[in-house]
C-alpha cells in the first residue's frame, strides 16, 4: 500500500500574533479580494515567499557562472509568466523579488470570476465556484484559490450544466429579466400588452 500520506500546513502563521499595523492589513486584503480566513491569505504569502527564496538562491548560483542555474533561472521565469505573475518576456529574477502577496491574489479563481463579471462581489463569486457554477477551459472548478494561468484566464464561465448558464437566472450579473410593471399599471392575464389603435378603445 506504500508509505502513509501525512498531510502538511502549506502556510506559516506570523512569528507575532499581536501586531497592529499587520492585522489591519491583513483585514483588507480579505475584504478585498472576498478571503474565508487568514489561512487563505497566508497560504498565498507562502507560495511567494518560496517563489521569491528560489529566486534568491538562483541569483546566488548564477553569479557564480552555473549553467544549470541559468536553465532553471529560465524555467522559473517562464513559470510565473505562464501564471500570469511576470511579463512573458524581459524579465529578471529582480522582477520575482519584486512581487507582493496582491500579484498572486489577483490570479485566483475566485478574484477572476469576480472581474469578469460572472459575479455581484468576490464572496458571491466564491459561492458559485464552491457550489460548482463556474468551469475553466470547459472543466468544473470548484477551488477558489486555484490559480489561473494565462491560457485559462479566457476561459473562465459559467458551467453548462449550472442553472446560473441560463442568461434569465436572477442570480446572474446582467440577467435579462423581464422588468416589473411600474406602479399603478395593471398587467393583463397571459403577460400581453393592451391593444391600441383603432378598436382598442371601450365600445360607444
Amino acid at each position: 500500500m506504500g508509505d502513509p500520506k501525512f498531510s502538511r500546513a502549506r502556510y506559516e502563521r506570523p512569528s507575532h500574533p499581536w501586531e497592529g499595523e499587520r492585522i489591519k492589513a491583513e483585514n483588507e486584503l480579505l475584504k478585498k479580494y472576498g478571503l474565508k480566513n487568514k489561512k487563505e491569505l497566508w497560504r498565498s504569502q507562502y507560495t511567494l515567499r518560496r517563489f521569491r527564496q528560489r529566486a534568491r538562491e538562483l541569483q546566488a548560483r548564477v553569479r557564480t557562472g552555473d549553467r544549470q542555474a541559468e536553465k532553471e533561472r529560465e524555467q522559473l521565469l517562464r513559470r510565473l509568466g505562464r501564471l500570469g505573475l511576470l511579463p512573458l518576456e524581459g524579465t529578471s529574477l529582480d522582477d520575482v523579488l519584486a512581487l507582493d502577496v496582491e500579484a498572486l491574489l489577483s490570479r485566483r479563481l475566485q478574484t477572476l470570476t469576480f472581474l469578469k463579471g460572472l459575479a455581484f462581489t468576490p464572496r458571491q463569486a466564491r459561492q458559485f465556484i464552491v457550489h460548482g457554477h463556474v468551469s475553466v477551459s470547459g472543466r468544473r472548478v470548484t477551488i477558489p484559490g486555484y490559480v489561473v494561468s494565462r491560457t485559462e484566464e479566457n476561459a473562465i464561465v459559467y458551467d453548462e450544466r449550472s442553472p446560473i448558464a441560463n442568461e434569465l437566472h436572477p442570480a446572474r450579473p446582467g440577467s435579462q429579466m423581464p422588468a416589473p410593471p411600474a406602479e399603478g399599471e395593471e398587467v393583463p392575464e397571459g403577460g400581453e400588452e393592451p391593444p391600441t389603435g383603432e378598436g382598442g378603445g371601450e365600445g360607444a
